[in-house]
């Protein structure tokens, strides 16, 4: 890492880490929102509206880029993390953010049980041609996208409340 502060600066280097981290995140929040609206809906419409339009995709088309997306993401926010551990956390700890803290302790929690869901999330969409158990892969998906709505908005506040440059 020292080696790439002699060309950027440290706090714009982890601020171009986060970005990417987020601009990740916005893409699996789409593609896992998408593919959840589309499961969960009861008929297919004719697309008149926005709203029929964002739940007429084919829902299967999303898997592969939501397997991606969440490993992504996942590393970039395992790369994030130690610098919140020490520029982050520890001040918030000292101004007594406990309930930011615990929201963002179950976010971590949440997305490491996310992303060990992936194999099987993957296997149900991949490989249930008949819909055999097209209510596990209905739950599982909507269970994805609930952890990823989550964490997306824990991280918004993390970061709002002690962001980097702060």
């Amino acid at each position: 890492m020292e080696f790439l502060y002699s060309f950027i600066p440290a706090d714009i280097f982890w601020s171009i880490l986060l970005i990417i981290h987020g601009l990740l995140s916005v893409a699996l929040l789409g593609a896992m929102s998408h593919q959840a609206y589309s499961l969960f809906r009861k008929q297919k419409s004719s697309n008149k509206n926005i709203i029929d339009r964002f739940g007429s995709v084919q829902s299967s088309i999303y898997t592969q880029a939501i397997c991606i997306l969440w490993i992504l993401t996942f590393l970039f926010g395992g790369w994030i993390y130690a610098k919140y551990r020490i520029a982050i956390r520890i001040p918030m700890e000292q101004q007594g953010f406990w309930l930011t803290q615990g929201f963002f302790e179950l976010k971590e929690h949440l997305i490491t049980i996310g992303f060990f869901l992936l194999p099987g999330y993957y296997a149900l969409w991949k490989f249930d041609v008949e819909n055999e158990f097209s209510k596990a892969k209905k739950y599982l998906t909507l269970t994805l996208t609930f952890i990823c709505w989550y964490s997306f908005l824990v991280g918004h506040i993390v970061n709002n409340v002690r962001g980097f440059g702060s």
